[in-house]
């Protein structure tokens, strides 16, 4: 254990636990038991949930744990109400073949707070975080009230509290490194605030760091040309977000991988120059 005061995790029996495969073959009650404790206290207090049931007052089941036997992969999903269409709380995991815990997906969003529908195109179909197509007139609504690129609802600012909880679960199973792979600019920035630093693509952020400083490329593509390009959008972390998103960029955001040693933080910034912007809305 690298974590002060931590244990090692192990199943009703006594048997060490060191990956999800191996909590994915115990039983559903025991699994739902493990699985519930990456849940932020605060996020089921919220939502009137039960921990040690996972349900709300009415008995219906809020969190969905769907962690098959045999694979190495864990999706949680808790919902306001099962039958609304999002999730509050959307994570997904998984083991690695190199004995690390792959951070894929960890999405928080307050079910109370209006919708921007970014992720749908015309036709209400969902366009795969905008890979399929973007819907502009709501994403250059959702800018406007302050959110990043394929933010849908204002956050719970619950990402911190969450990962504490991750962190130690990483390290109760005896693994030494998380994984990841942030989707977006504002998505890589997050995580090195979180300790994280750079497999492949410190290089390319750094150099956006650099073209967008006065002078470069980025700066003076910021042109007015659309909303997602306006001059100023360099001084913030959202505001490049934006338009990396839009496209400003030779090559499409890609290729950009990210770890963290459980108990390390790595001290990497690259954006030191950033302005402060206004309250947290995501995660």
């Amino acid at each position: 254990m690298r974590l002060a005061g931590n244990e090692a995790l192990v199943a009703s029996g006594g048997r060490p636990l060191h990956s999800l495969r191996e909590i994915n073959a115990l039983g559903s009650e025991e699994k739902e038991r493990i699985y519930g404790t990456l849940l932020p206290p605060r996020l089921l207090a919220y939502l009137d949930i039960a921990p040690d049931s996972l349900r709300g007052r009415d008995g219906l089941k809020r969190v969905e744990v769907i962690a098959p036997e045999g694979i190495g992969i864990v999706r949680l999903e808790v919902k306001a109400h099962p039958s609304q269409r999002d999730t509050v709380f959307f994570l997904e995991l998984a083991d690695t073949q190199f004995r690390q815990m792959e951070l894929a997906f960890c999405i928080i969003a307050d079910p109370r707070s209006p919708r921007f529908d970014v992720d749908r195109d015309s036709e209400g179909r969902d366009n795969l975080f905008a890979s399929l197509g973007r819907n502009r007139r709501e994403e250059e609504r959702a800018m406007k009230a302050g959110f990043f690129p394929n933010q849908t609802r204002r956050g719970l600012q619950l990402f911190g509290e969450f990962f504490v909880l991750f962190e130690r679960f990483v390290d109760a199973l005896g693994m030494e490194m998380i994984v990841a792979e942030p989707l977006t600019y504002d998505n890589a920035i997050r995580y090195e605030k979180y300790g994280f630093d750079y497999l492949t693509g410190k290089r390319l952020m750094l150099e956006i760091d650099r073209e967008f400083q006065p002078g470069g490329v980025l700066f003076r593509r910021l042109d007015g040309s659309s909303p997602f390009r306006m001059p100023g959008m360099e001084r913030t972390v959202r505001g490049r977000s934006w338009a990396i998103h839009d496209g400003i960029m030779d090559e499409p955001w890609d290729g950009v991988r990210i770890y963290k040693m459980v108990g390390v933080h790595a001290g990497v910034d690259t954006f030191p120059g950033r302005e402060p912007e206004m309250e947290e809305v995501r995660g």
